[in-house]
């Protein structure tokens, strides 16, 4: 953890504070997840992102994304449990994939609406089940509405159906949040799966859904930071803790 913690420190020491990342009523950039939750964004042509979820566990998550043509973008992510730590590193079992396609952009009078697809889950990985701790979306329709209201305030809502099923849950699910902007850098989002897919059979999920809050900072130049609690409805049947604490990190550039 010591680790991650310098190399955050470096880079805000070292990005200027001129250009904006993905929070704030000055975000260059749209968010493309809220904390675990797709939502309509999609990086720009021509654009690559790289991001970075440590969670409980010792889990850490990298993706890479990249804005394939107007409105579609692709990625890769892989990760794995007890990489902070001591011990041995529980590697996930695949890379995750992910793609998605914008097919109507936002207007005064509706939503943006985006499909797509995400194979990387969160947490550790349960081999006698074959999922991650917290599902991944799988096939997935994301819809996002931005207003104005004391700067901006986006809605954002979505349904997901999960190729991890050997938990005898097969269900669709469905998931909402919300971003508020905190001043030009700052933004708070809350997002609230239903965990529709994670409450019966072989289920990690005790039924009351995931509820997660977070903090996002633009620091400049493309890069965003960001604090995460997730599960505070203590969802998790194995989970002790009301809420687990992580960090997230994100670059966006132009190359092309």
């Amino acid at each position: 953890m010591k680790k991650i913690l310098i190399a955050v420190l470096y880079l805000i020491i070292t990005c200027s504070l001129g250009a904006q990342g993905t929070s704030g009523t000055n975000a260059k950039y749209e968010y493309r997840y809220l904390i675990d939750v797709p939502t309509a964004g999609v990086l720009e042509k021509g654009h690559v992102g790289f991001s970075m979820n440590v969670m409980p566990y010792g889990v850490v998550i990298t993706k890479l994304d990249v804005g394939v043509f107007e409105n579609f973008s692709f990625g890769i992510s892989y990760g794995g449990s007890n990489i902070i730590g001591t011990g041995k590193i529980d590697w996930y079992k695949l890379p995750g994939i992910n793609l998605r396609a914008r097919i109507l952009d936002e207007t005064e009078a509706i939503p943006a609406l985006t499909l797509g697809f995400d194979s990387q889950g969160k947490g550790f990985y349960d081999r006698t089940v074959n999922r991650y701790e917290i599902k991944s979306p799988g096939f997935f329709a994301a819809a996002s509405k931005n207003f104005q209201f004391l700067g901006f305030l986006s809605i954002h809502g979505m349904i997901n159906y999960s190729l991890e099923r050997a938990d005898n849950d097969k269900d669709l699910n469905i998931a909402v949040g919300f971003e508020k902007t905190l001043g030009g850098r700052v933004s708070f989002i809350t997002e609230y799966d239903f965990a529709i897919n994670d409450n019966t059979g072989n289920s990690l999920g005790d039924g009351n859904g995931y509820l997660n809050m977070g903090l996002r900072w633009s620091i400049g130049n493309g890069l965003t930071l960001g604090l995460d609690l997730r599960d505070l409805l203590d969802n998790k049947k194995f989970n002790s803790n009301k809420a687990d604490r992580g960090i997230f990190v994100e670059y966006v550039k132009g190359i092309f």
